[in-house]
Protein backbone atom coordinates (compact mmCIF):
# COMPACT_ATOMS: atom_id res chain seq x y z
CA UNK A 1 0.00 0.00 0.00
CA UNK A 2 2.97 2.67 0.98
CA UNK A 3 4.44 1.54 -2.25
CA UNK A 4 1.74 2.27 -4.40
CA UNK A 5 1.55 5.56 -2.56
CA UNK A 6 4.78 6.69 -3.18
CA UNK A 7 5.02 5.73 -6.13
CA UNK A 8 1.57 7.74 -7.25
CA UNK A 9 3.47 10.89 -5.74
CA UNK A 10 6.66 10.40 -7.54
CA UNK A 11 4.38 10.25 -10.47
CA UNK A 12 2.57 13.52 -9.58
CA UNK A 13 5.87 15.24 -9.08
CA UNK A 14 7.28 13.85 -12.22
CA UNK A 15 4.30 15.24 -14.41
CA UNK A 16 4.17 18.98 -12.46
CA UNK A 17 8.51 18.98 -13.15
CA UNK A 18 7.28 18.23 -16.84
CA UNK A 19 4.27 20.21 -17.16
CA UNK A 20 5.84 23.66 -15.14
CA UNK A 21 9.77 23.12 -15.21
CA UNK A 22 9.96 21.54 -18.96
CA UNK A 23 7.16 22.83 -20.70
CA UNK A 24 6.93 25.99 -18.59
CA UNK A 25 2.77 25.82 -18.48
CA UNK A 26 2.81 26.47 -22.51
CA UNK A 27 0.15 23.89 -22.07
CA UNK A 28 -3.69 22.71 -20.90
CA UNK A 29 -2.36 23.74 -17.47
CA UNK A 30 -0.68 26.84 -17.45
CA UNK A 31 -3.83 28.45 -19.68
CA UNK A 32 -6.17 26.86 -16.75
CA UNK A 33 -3.79 28.60 -14.00
CA UNK A 34 -3.44 31.66 -16.36
CA UNK A 35 -7.04 32.11 -16.61
CA UNK A 36 -8.27 31.05 -13.35
CA UNK A 37 -5.57 33.95 -11.71
CA UNK A 38 -7.38 36.67 -13.88
CA UNK A 39 -10.61 35.97 -13.26
CA UNK A 40 -9.70 35.93 -9.61
CA UNK A 41 -7.51 39.18 -10.33
CA UNK A 42 -10.93 40.62 -12.01
CA UNK A 43 -13.19 39.49 -9.27
CA UNK A 44 -10.89 41.16 -6.29
CA UNK A 45 -9.96 44.33 -8.50
CA UNK A 46 -14.30 45.08 -9.02
CA UNK A 47 -14.41 44.80 -4.95
CA UNK A 48 -11.94 47.95 -5.20
CA UNK A 49 -12.67 51.52 -5.21
CA UNK A 50 -11.97 52.86 -8.72
CA UNK A 51 -8.86 54.56 -8.21
CA UNK A 52 -7.54 52.32 -5.92
CA UNK A 53 -7.72 49.20 -8.56
CA UNK A 54 -6.62 51.96 -11.43
CA UNK A 55 -3.72 51.79 -8.90
CA UNK A 56 -2.68 48.58 -8.74
CA UNK A 57 -3.36 47.42 -12.83
CA UNK A 58 -1.07 50.01 -12.97
CA UNK A 59 1.59 48.92 -10.55
CA UNK A 60 1.53 45.47 -12.08
CA UNK A 61 2.49 46.75 -15.56
CA UNK A 62 4.82 48.79 -13.72
CA UNK A 63 6.78 45.70 -12.62
CA UNK A 64 7.81 44.58 -15.84
CA UNK A 65 8.19 47.84 -17.64
CA UNK A 66 10.60 49.04 -14.98
CA UNK A 67 12.65 46.26 -15.39
CA UNK A 68 13.09 46.44 -19.08
CA UNK A 69 13.88 50.28 -19.16
CA UNK A 70 16.80 49.21 -16.91
CA UNK A 71 18.07 46.46 -19.44
CA UNK A 72 16.76 48.20 -22.67
CA UNK A 73 17.84 51.93 -22.35
CA UNK A 74 16.17 52.61 -25.52
CA UNK A 75 12.93 51.13 -24.60
CA UNK A 76 13.60 53.48 -21.26
CA UNK A 77 13.58 56.77 -23.25
CA UNK A 78 10.74 55.66 -25.16
CA UNK A 79 8.71 55.24 -22.43
CA UNK A 80 9.51 58.61 -21.03
CA UNK A 81 8.04 59.80 -24.68
CA UNK A 82 4.96 58.11 -23.88
CA UNK A 83 4.95 59.35 -20.50
CA UNK A 84 5.87 63.01 -21.08
CA UNK A 85 2.84 62.80 -23.80
CA UNK A 86 0.13 61.18 -20.91
CA UNK A 87 1.12 62.96 -17.59
CA UNK A 88 -1.40 65.60 -18.29
CA UNK A 89 -3.98 63.45 -19.25
CA UNK A 90 -3.71 61.35 -16.43
CA UNK A 91 -3.06 63.74 -14.32
CA UNK A 92 -6.76 64.20 -15.05
CA UNK A 93 -8.44 61.29 -13.67
CA UNK A 94 -6.43 60.26 -10.76
CA UNK A 95 -4.53 61.92 -8.14
CA UNK A 96 -1.40 60.17 -7.68
CA UNK A 97 2.59 61.26 -7.43
CA UNK A 98 3.31 60.35 -11.31
CA UNK A 99 5.60 62.78 -11.04
CA UNK A 100 7.71 61.44 -8.50
CA UNK A 101 7.45 58.00 -10.07
CA UNK A 102 8.75 59.08 -13.47
CA UNK A 103 11.96 61.09 -11.29
CA UNK A 104 12.80 57.70 -10.03
CA UNK A 105 12.14 55.67 -13.59
CA UNK A 106 15.04 58.50 -14.78
CA UNK A 107 17.30 58.01 -11.99
CA UNK A 108 16.94 53.77 -12.34
CA UNK A 109 17.67 54.08 -16.29
CA UNK A 110 20.92 56.54 -15.10
CA UNK A 111 22.22 53.43 -12.78
CA UNK A 112 21.82 51.73 -16.10
CA UNK A 113 23.25 53.75 -17.71
CA UNK A 114 26.35 53.93 -15.73
CA UNK A 115 27.00 50.10 -15.29
CA UNK A 116 27.26 49.96 -19.21
CA UNK A 117 29.81 52.71 -18.98
CA UNK A 118 31.77 51.01 -16.23
CA UNK A 119 31.41 47.68 -18.30
CA UNK A 120 31.58 49.27 -21.77
CA UNK A 121 34.33 52.41 -21.17
CA UNK A 122 32.57 53.84 -24.18
CA UNK A 123 32.43 58.22 -23.36
CA UNK A 124 32.43 59.12 -27.13
CA UNK A 125 29.57 60.55 -26.72
CA UNK A 126 30.24 62.79 -23.73
CA UNK A 127 33.05 64.62 -25.87
CA UNK A 128 30.44 66.45 -28.03
CA UNK A 129 30.25 70.48 -27.70
CA UNK A 130 26.55 70.01 -27.01
CA UNK A 131 27.27 67.11 -23.96
CA UNK A 132 29.78 70.11 -22.70
CA UNK A 133 27.49 72.65 -22.88
CA UNK A 134 24.90 70.03 -21.22
CA UNK A 135 27.49 68.98 -18.49
CA UNK A 136 28.11 73.20 -17.43
CA UNK A 137 24.50 73.59 -17.17
CA UNK A 138 23.84 70.97 -14.60
CA UNK A 139 26.87 71.72 -12.19
CA UNK A 140 26.05 75.51 -12.85
CA UNK A 141 22.52 74.26 -11.62
CA UNK A 142 23.52 71.96 -8.96
CA UNK A 143 26.22 74.85 -7.98
CA UNK A 144 22.96 77.23 -7.09
CA UNK A 145 22.48 75.61 -3.57
CA UNK A 146 25.78 77.88 -2.30
CA UNK A 147 24.15 80.76 -3.96
CA UNK A 148 24.11 84.24 -1.84
CA UNK A 149 21.38 85.53 -3.25
CA UNK A 150 18.79 82.62 -2.95
CA UNK A 151 16.10 82.30 -0.12
CA UNK A 152 15.20 79.23 -0.17
CA UNK A 153 16.96 75.68 -0.47
CA UNK A 154 13.97 73.90 -0.97
CA UNK A 155 12.72 75.61 -3.86
CA UNK A 156 16.35 74.92 -5.18
CA UNK A 157 15.45 71.27 -3.95
CA UNK A 158 12.41 71.12 -6.47
CA UNK A 159 13.75 72.84 -9.47
CA UNK A 160 17.09 71.17 -9.60
CA UNK A 161 15.34 68.14 -9.75
CA UNK A 162 13.52 68.21 -12.48
CA UNK A 163 16.27 70.20 -14.79
CA UNK A 164 19.40 67.45 -13.83
CA UNK A 165 17.39 64.26 -13.94
CA UNK A 166 15.65 65.93 -17.21
CA UNK A 167 19.25 66.35 -18.63
CA UNK A 168 20.69 62.85 -17.73
CA UNK A 169 18.04 61.86 -20.25
CA UNK A 170 19.99 63.28 -22.63
CA UNK A 171 23.20 61.13 -21.77
CA UNK A 172 20.94 57.82 -21.60
CA UNK A 173 19.90 58.76 -25.03
CA UNK A 174 23.06 58.95 -26.47
CA UNK A 175 23.91 55.88 -25.43
CA UNK A 176 20.57 54.09 -26.41
CA UNK A 177 20.56 55.13 -29.98
CA UNK A 178 23.23 53.14 -30.88
CA UNK A 179 21.84 52.05 -34.30
CA UNK A 180 20.43 54.09 -36.85
CA UNK A 181 16.71 51.83 -36.67
CA UNK A 182 16.75 52.87 -33.23
CA UNK A 183 16.71 56.81 -33.89
CA UNK A 184 14.13 56.21 -37.05
CA UNK A 185 11.76 54.41 -34.28
CA UNK A 186 11.89 57.23 -32.20
CA UNK A 187 11.73 59.75 -34.40
CA UNK A 188 8.20 57.82 -35.74
CA UNK A 189 6.96 57.58 -31.97
CA UNK A 190 7.24 61.36 -31.23
CA UNK A 191 5.54 62.04 -34.55
CA UNK A 192 2.84 59.35 -33.87
CA UNK A 193 2.11 60.66 -30.40
CA UNK A 194 2.10 64.42 -31.74
CA UNK A 195 -0.11 63.07 -34.22
CA UNK A 196 -2.55 61.24 -31.56
CA UNK A 197 -2.65 64.62 -29.16
CA UNK A 198 -3.66 66.31 -32.41
CA UNK A 199 -6.64 63.97 -33.24
CA UNK A 200 -7.67 64.14 -29.55
CA UNK A 201 -7.82 68.00 -29.66
CA UNK A 202 -10.13 67.42 -32.56
CA UNK A 203 -12.00 64.94 -30.50
CA UNK A 204 -12.26 67.58 -27.69
CA UNK A 205 -13.54 70.41 -30.33
CA UNK A 206 -16.44 68.56 -32.04
CA UNK A 207 -17.81 65.68 -29.25
CA UNK A 208 -16.73 67.34 -26.65
CA UNK A 209 -14.64 66.72 -23.05
CA UNK A 210 -14.88 64.36 -20.47
CA UNK A 211 -16.25 64.57 -17.35
CA UNK A 212 -13.15 64.58 -15.35
CA UNK A 213 -11.47 67.18 -17.93
CA UNK A 214 -14.61 68.74 -17.25
CA UNK A 215 -14.07 69.11 -13.39
CA UNK A 216 -10.59 69.48 -13.64
CA UNK A 217 -11.39 72.47 -15.61
CA UNK A 218 -13.60 74.04 -12.98
CA UNK A 219 -11.64 73.23 -10.03
CA UNK A 220 -9.27 76.66 -10.97
CA UNK A 221 -11.50 79.33 -11.52
CA UNK A 222 -7.85 81.21 -13.49
CA UNK A 223 -7.70 77.54 -15.11
CA UNK A 224 -11.11 78.01 -16.87
CA UNK A 225 -10.66 81.89 -17.41
CA UNK A 226 -7.79 81.09 -19.46
CA UNK A 227 -9.25 78.06 -21.36
CA UNK A 228 -12.89 79.54 -22.23
CA UNK A 229 -12.17 82.85 -24.51
CA UNK A 230 -14.05 84.23 -27.28
CA UNK A 231 -17.48 82.13 -26.27
CA UNK A 232 -15.52 79.12 -26.84
CA UNK A 233 -13.29 76.35 -24.85
CA UNK A 234 -9.70 76.35 -26.42
CA UNK A 235 -8.37 72.91 -26.62
CA UNK A 236 -5.12 71.56 -24.88
CA UNK A 237 -5.71 68.00 -25.76
CA UNK A 238 -3.53 65.58 -23.44
CA UNK A 239 -1.68 68.66 -21.69
CA UNK A 240 -2.50 71.00 -18.98
CA UNK A 241 -3.16 74.17 -21.05
CA UNK A 242 -3.86 75.37 -24.97
CA UNK A 243 -0.16 77.35 -25.04
CA UNK A 244 1.66 73.84 -24.14
CA UNK A 245 -0.25 71.71 -26.64
CA UNK A 246 -0.09 74.80 -29.22
CA UNK A 247 3.42 75.34 -29.22
CA UNK A 248 3.81 71.20 -29.38
CA UNK A 249 1.80 71.33 -32.81
CA UNK A 250 3.54 74.20 -33.84
CA UNK A 251 7.22 73.13 -34.32
CA UNK A 252 5.93 69.63 -35.08
CA UNK A 253 3.61 70.47 -37.70
CA UNK A 254 6.53 71.84 -39.57
CA UNK A 255 8.64 68.50 -38.48
CA UNK A 256 6.15 66.94 -40.38
CA UNK A 257 5.35 68.48 -43.52
CA UNK A 258 9.11 68.58 -43.86
CA UNK A 259 9.70 64.65 -43.42
CA UNK A 260 6.98 64.18 -45.85
CA UNK A 261 9.47 65.75 -48.30
CA UNK A 262 11.60 63.40 -47.95
CA UNK A 263 12.94 59.63 -50.29
CA UNK A 264 9.90 57.57 -48.49
CA UNK A 265 6.70 55.56 -50.12
CA UNK A 266 3.60 57.49 -51.51
CA UNK A 267 1.79 56.25 -48.59
CA UNK A 268 4.08 56.90 -46.15
CA UNK A 269 4.30 60.84 -47.48
CA UNK A 270 0.14 61.00 -47.18
CA UNK A 271 0.25 59.94 -43.95
CA UNK A 272 2.72 62.06 -42.77
CA UNK A 273 0.73 65.11 -45.20
CA UNK A 274 -2.31 64.05 -42.80
CA UNK A 275 -0.75 63.95 -39.74
CA UNK A 276 1.02 67.78 -40.11
CA UNK A 277 -2.80 69.22 -41.26
CA UNK A 278 -4.68 67.35 -38.02
CA UNK A 279 -1.58 69.33 -36.00
CA UNK A 280 -2.33 72.77 -38.05
CA UNK A 281 -5.89 71.79 -37.15
CA UNK A 282 -5.13 71.03 -33.10
CA UNK A 283 -2.83 74.27 -33.23
CA UNK A 284 -5.48 76.76 -34.74
CA UNK A 285 -8.29 75.15 -31.99
CA UNK A 286 -5.62 75.81 -29.19
CA UNK A 287 -6.29 79.30 -30.03
CA UNK A 288 -1.92 80.77 -28.63
CA UNK A 289 -0.85 83.44 -30.75
CA UNK A 290 2.76 82.36 -30.22
CA UNK A 291 2.33 78.78 -32.63
CA UNK A 292 0.88 80.66 -35.43
CA UNK A 293 3.88 83.37 -35.63
CA UNK A 294 6.27 79.97 -35.57
CA UNK A 295 5.00 78.22 -39.04
CA UNK A 296 6.16 81.35 -40.99
CA UNK A 297 9.02 81.78 -39.26
CA UNK A 298 9.83 77.74 -40.08
CA UNK A 299 9.00 78.08 -43.34
CA UNK A 300 11.69 80.93 -44.26
CA UNK A 301 13.72 78.72 -42.01
CA UNK A 302 13.46 76.08 -44.43
CA UNK A 303 13.70 77.98 -47.83
CA UNK A 304 17.24 79.71 -46.44
CA UNK A 305 18.20 76.23 -45.36
CA UNK A 306 17.87 74.38 -49.10
CA UNK A 307 17.47 77.97 -51.16
CA UNK A 308 15.76 76.17 -54.45
CA UNK A 309 13.78 78.24 -57.14
CA UNK A 310 11.01 75.99 -56.19
CA UNK A 311 11.46 77.09 -52.70
CA UNK A 312 11.76 80.70 -52.65
CA UNK A 313 8.66 80.11 -55.35
CA UNK A 314 6.33 78.05 -52.91
CA UNK A 315 7.23 80.36 -49.95
CA UNK A 316 5.80 83.27 -51.93
CA UNK A 317 3.01 81.60 -52.52
CA UNK A 318 2.14 80.83 -48.69
CA UNK A 319 3.08 84.23 -47.84
CA UNK A 320 0.75 85.91 -50.10
CA UNK A 321 -2.16 83.49 -49.08
CA UNK A 322 -0.99 83.93 -45.43
CA UNK A 323 -1.72 88.01 -46.44
CA UNK A 324 -5.33 87.27 -47.91
CA UNK A 325 -6.05 85.62 -44.76
CA UNK A 326 -4.87 88.10 -41.99
CA UNK A 327 -6.70 90.66 -44.12
CA UNK A 328 -10.15 89.00 -44.56
CA UNK A 329 -12.50 89.81 -42.18
CA UNK A 330 -14.23 87.01 -40.40
CA UNK A 331 -16.80 86.19 -37.70
CA UNK A 332 -14.96 82.86 -36.65
CA UNK A 333 -13.16 82.92 -32.53
CA UNK A 334 -10.45 81.05 -34.60
CA UNK A 335 -9.53 82.70 -37.36
CA UNK A 336 -9.76 86.15 -35.44
CA UNK A 337 -7.52 84.55 -33.27
CA UNK A 338 -4.63 83.43 -35.86
CA UNK A 339 -5.30 87.35 -37.54
CA UNK A 340 -4.15 89.02 -33.91
CA UNK A 341 -0.61 87.43 -34.18
CA UNK A 342 0.08 89.35 -37.23
CA UNK A 343 -2.37 92.27 -37.15
CA UNK A 344 -0.59 93.72 -33.82
CA UNK A 345 -3.83 93.48 -31.80
CA UNK A 346 -1.91 92.00 -29.22
CA UNK A 347 -0.11 95.07 -28.17
CA UNK A 348 -1.27 95.41 -24.91
CA UNK A 349 0.40 91.82 -24.00
CA UNK A 350 3.78 92.82 -25.11
CA UNK A 351 3.52 96.15 -23.49
CA UNK A 352 2.94 94.25 -20.11
CA UNK A 353 5.38 91.83 -20.78
CA UNK A 354 8.22 95.27 -22.09
CA UNK A 355 6.94 96.60 -18.82
CA UNK A 356 8.20 93.51 -16.92
CA UNK A 357 11.55 93.18 -18.23
CA UNK A 358 12.23 96.42 -18.04
CA UNK A 359 11.54 96.58 -14.63
CA UNK A 360 13.30 93.54 -13.68
CA UNK A 361 16.62 94.86 -15.60
CA UNK A 362 18.60 96.50 -12.79
CA UNK A 363 17.92 93.39 -10.67
CA UNK A 364 19.89 91.14 -13.62
CA UNK A 365 22.39 93.83 -13.77
CA UNK A 366 23.53 93.91 -10.16
CA UNK A 367 22.92 89.96 -9.93
CA UNK A 368 25.25 88.09 -12.11
CA UNK A 369 24.42 84.44 -10.43
CA UNK A 370 20.43 85.29 -10.03
CA UNK A 371 18.01 84.98 -7.20
CA UNK A 372 18.63 81.26 -7.12
CA UNK A 373 16.84 78.19 -8.76
CA UNK A 374 12.75 78.30 -7.46
CA UNK A 375 12.92 82.05 -6.95
CA UNK A 376 9.74 82.99 -9.51
CA UNK A 377 6.78 80.71 -11.02
CA UNK A 378 5.04 78.32 -8.71
CA UNK A 379 7.85 77.30 -6.49
CA UNK A 380 8.49 80.84 -5.36
CA UNK A 381 4.56 81.15 -4.70
CA UNK A 382 5.21 78.44 -2.44
CA UNK A 383 8.39 79.24 -0.91
CA UNK A 384 9.19 82.55 -1.08
CA UNK A 385 5.85 84.05 -1.25
CA UNK A 386 6.93 87.20 0.55
CA UNK A 387 9.48 88.09 -1.95
CA UNK A 388 8.53 90.29 -5.11
CA UNK A 389 9.81 87.90 -7.50
CA UNK A 390 7.16 85.07 -6.55
CA UNK A 391 4.72 87.55 -7.90
CA UNK A 392 6.83 88.32 -10.90
CA UNK A 393 5.33 87.28 -14.41
CA UNK A 394 8.29 86.71 -16.24
CA UNK A 395 6.29 84.95 -19.38
CA UNK A 396 9.85 83.59 -21.20
CA UNK A 397 11.87 81.13 -20.34
CA UNK A 398 14.75 83.36 -21.12
CA UNK A 399 13.82 85.93 -18.42
CA UNK A 400 13.07 83.50 -16.12
CA UNK A 401 16.60 82.08 -16.30
CA UNK A 402 18.15 85.30 -16.11
CA UNK A 403 16.15 85.91 -13.20
CA UNK A 404 16.91 82.66 -11.35
CA UNK A 405 20.33 82.21 -12.40
CA UNK A 406 21.45 85.42 -13.45
CA UNK A 407 23.34 86.26 -16.86
CA UNK A 408 25.67 83.75 -16.25
CA UNK A 409 23.51 81.05 -16.30
CA UNK A 410 21.63 82.32 -19.21
CA UNK A 411 24.76 82.52 -21.31
CA UNK A 412 25.49 79.25 -20.54
CA UNK A 413 22.39 77.96 -22.11
CA UNK A 414 21.82 80.47 -24.99
CA UNK A 415 25.01 78.49 -25.84
CA UNK A 416 23.74 75.57 -25.27
CA UNK A 417 21.45 76.25 -27.91
CA UNK A 418 23.58 78.38 -30.26
CA UNK A 419 26.15 74.92 -30.19
CA UNK A 420 23.16 72.29 -30.87
CA UNK A 421 21.80 74.73 -34.26
CA UNK A 422 25.13 74.54 -35.24
CA UNK A 423 26.29 71.27 -34.68
CA UNK A 424 22.74 70.12 -36.43
CA UNK A 425 23.55 72.66 -39.43
CA UNK A 426 26.84 71.80 -39.43
CA UNK A 427 26.23 67.97 -40.08
CA UNK A 428 23.45 68.68 -42.20
CA UNK A 429 25.85 70.12 -45.03
CA UNK A 430 27.87 67.42 -44.46
CA UNK A 431 26.27 64.06 -44.15
CA UNK A 432 25.23 62.54 -48.06
CA UNK A 433 22.38 60.43 -46.84
CA UNK A 434 18.99 61.75 -47.64
CA UNK A 435 17.11 60.24 -45.04
CA UNK A 436 19.64 61.66 -42.55
CA UNK A 437 20.35 64.98 -43.90
CA UNK A 438 16.41 65.26 -44.18
CA UNK A 439 16.65 64.78 -40.35
CA UNK A 440 19.36 67.20 -39.63
CA UNK A 441 17.43 69.65 -41.03
CA UNK A 442 14.40 69.27 -39.44
CA UNK A 443 16.48 69.14 -36.11
CA UNK A 444 17.89 72.52 -37.17
CA UNK A 445 14.77 73.34 -37.40
CA UNK A 446 13.15 72.45 -34.39
CA UNK A 447 16.09 73.81 -32.34
CA UNK A 448 15.54 77.06 -34.25
CA UNK A 449 11.18 77.35 -33.27
CA UNK A 450 12.25 76.41 -30.04
CA UNK A 451 14.55 78.71 -29.38
CA UNK A 452 12.66 81.55 -30.68
CA UNK A 453 9.32 80.65 -28.72
CA UNK A 454 11.37 80.40 -25.56
CA UNK A 455 11.59 84.29 -25.65
CA UNK A 456 7.74 84.84 -25.20
CA UNK A 457 7.10 81.70 -23.71
CA UNK A 458 8.86 78.99 -21.42
CA UNK A 459 8.81 76.98 -24.47
CA UNK A 460 11.69 73.99 -23.56
CA UNK A 461 10.92 73.02 -20.53
CA UNK A 462 6.89 72.29 -20.26
CA UNK A 463 6.29 68.46 -20.88
CA UNK A 464 6.73 66.97 -23.71
CA UNK A 465 8.46 69.41 -25.19
CA UNK A 466 11.25 69.38 -22.69
CA UNK A 467 11.69 65.35 -23.20
CA UNK A 468 11.54 65.77 -27.05
CA UNK A 469 13.87 68.47 -27.17
CA UNK A 470 16.84 66.56 -24.69
CA UNK A 471 16.23 63.24 -26.72
CA UNK A 472 16.48 65.05 -29.86
CA UNK A 473 19.52 66.65 -28.98
CA UNK A 474 21.02 63.28 -28.35
CA UNK A 475 20.05 62.33 -31.88
CA UNK A 476 21.99 65.29 -32.85
CA UNK A 477 24.92 63.80 -31.53
CA UNK A 478 24.89 60.31 -32.50
CA UNK A 479 22.88 60.46 -36.24
CA UNK A 480 26.03 61.64 -38.51
CA UNK A 481 27.74 58.42 -36.75
CA UNK A 482 25.32 56.30 -39.56
CA UNK A 483 26.18 58.19 -42.43
CA UNK A 484 27.66 55.34 -44.86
Amino acid sequence: MNFHKTHSRNGLRQWLVRKVVLEKLNNPLGYAVALLGAFALAFLLSKLPFTVAVLGVAGLLAIPVVVLCFVNLHFGVNVMLVAGFMLGLVAKYINAPIGMALDGLLVLMLVGLLARLIKEKDFSFAKSPISIFIIAWIYYNLMQVVNPWAASKIAWVYTVRTVALLLALYFIACFAFSSYKRILTTVKLIVFLTFLSALYSLKQEYIGFSNAEINWLHADEERFMLIFQWDRMRVFSFFSDPTTFGILMGYMSVFTFLLATGPFKAWKKTMLVVAGIAMIMGMALAGSRTPFAMIPLGIIFYMVMTFKKETVLATLLFFMAGSVLVMKSTHSAVIWRIQSAFKGQSTDTIDVRMKNQALVQPYIQTHPVGAGLGSTGYWGKRFTPDSWLASFAHDSLYVRLAVETGWVGLLIYMGLLFTAMKTSIHYYFRVKDPTIKLLYLGFSLNVFLLAVASYPQEAITLLPTSVIFYVMLAMIVRLKDFDK
